[in-house]
C-alpha cells in the first residue's frame, strides 16, 4: 500500500526528473539521441577499487552467496562482491551490457545469469538473491516506488543503491548555459530517494562520499569522451573542439559526490 506521503514524494521525484527533458526546439536538431550509454564506458577493471557501497553490500554476502545487479552495465557492482559471492545475476536493458557482464563473469570463473529488459518489468523472471545492488540507475526511473519495491522483494538480506548525490548530468549544466543559454535543473537528489525509501517503510540509511575514481574507471580515448559529451549536449560534430575546451576549463574528471543508500530486508 502506498501512503499519501509516499505518493507525494514519488510524484515530486517524477516531476523533478521530467524537468530534465531537453526542449523540443533543441532536440529536433540532433541526428544522434543524446541519452547514450556506450558499452565501452561500462567495462569492468580486473581489480575493482573498493568503495563504501561495495563494503556495505559485502558485509552481508555469505560465503558462496548470490548477488543480483539491477541495471548492471558490465557488472562492476556485482563483481566487487566476488568473493564471497559465487553467483551473480544481471538485469539490463542493453544486450551489449549483458554480453560484457557474461564475459567478465566467465573470466572470474563465477556462476552467472543474465536477464534482458527493464526493471521491474522483468522482475517476475528473476530469482531472489542474498543481496541486491543497483548502481547509478535510479535517476533514470520516473516510477520509483515499484522499482524500489521490486528491489526489496528480491533480496533475502540487503538492498544497496549507489547514485551521484545529484543527477549524473548535473556536471554538464554550465555547458548547457554556455552553448545554449539554457538553465538546467538541480533536482532531485539522493536525499529525495532516501526519503522515499524510508516513507515506504524501509529502514534506509545513507552515506555521502567522494568518488575519486569518477571518470577514470575506463581508459576511454579522449576523443570518445568528447564525442559523448557533445552528443549529450545536442551539438554537431563540428563543435568537438569547443566542447573539449569547455571540459578542460571545467575539470570534467574531478571527484564526484556519491550517495550509498541501503537497508536490510525484514524476514
Amino acid at each position: 500500500m502506498v501512503t499519501a506521503n509516499v505518493s507525494e514524494l514519488a510524484a515530486k521525484w517524477s516531476t523533478d526528473l521530467a524537468s530534465w527533458a531537453i526542449p523540443d526546439e533543441i532536440l529536433s536538431q540532433v541526428t544522434t539521441p543524446p541519452w547514450v550509454h556506450p558499452v565501452a564506458m561500462f567495462t569492468v577493471e580486473e581489480t575493482i577499487p573498493d568503495s563504501i557501497s561495495h563494503k556495505v553490500a559485502r558485509l552481508v554476502v555469505p560465503a558462496g552467496g548470490t548477488v543480483l545487479d539491477v541495471g548492471s552495465g558490465g557488472g562492476r557492482a556485482a563483481f566487487a562482491l566476488v568473493p564471497p559471492a559465487a553467483t551473480v545475476i544481471a538485469v539490463d536493458h542493453q544486450q551489449g551490457m549483458l554480453d560484457e557482464f557474461a564475459k567478465a563473469a566467465a573470466q572470474r570463473e563465477v556462476r552467472h545469469e543474465e536477464f534482458l529488459g527493464d526493471w521491474p518489468a522483468v522482475a517476475g523472471e528473476v530469482p531472489k538473491t542474498d543481496v541486491v545492488v543497483c548502481h547509478h540507475v535510479a535517476f533514470n526511473v520516473a516510477e520509483i516506488v515499484p522499482f524500489l519495491q521490486a528491489l526489496n522483494t528480491h533480496a533475502h538480506r540487503r538492498v544497496v543503491l549507489e547514485i551521484p548525490f545529484q543527477h549524473p548530468l548535473t556536471h554538464l549544466n554550465p555547458l548547457w548555459k554556455t552553448f545554449w543559454d539554457l538553465d538546467r535543473p538541480t533536482q532531485p537528489t539522493a536525499e529525495d530517494l532516501c526519503a522515499i525509501a524510508r516513507a515506504m517503510g524501509f529502514d534506509a540509511r545513507m552515506e555521502i562520499w567522494l568518488d575519486a575514481t569518477w571518470g577514470k574507471r575506463v581508459a576511454l580515448p579522449k576523443e570518445e569522451r568528447i564525442k559523448f559529451a557533445r552528443i549529450r549536449l545536442c551539438l554537431s560534430e563540428d563543435r568537438d573542439a569547443e566542447v573539449a575546451s569547455a571540459l578542460i576549463q571545467q575539470g570534467d574528471d574531478q571527484p564526484r559526490r556519491v550517495a550509498t543508500i541501503w537497508w536490510d530486508v525484514s524476514a
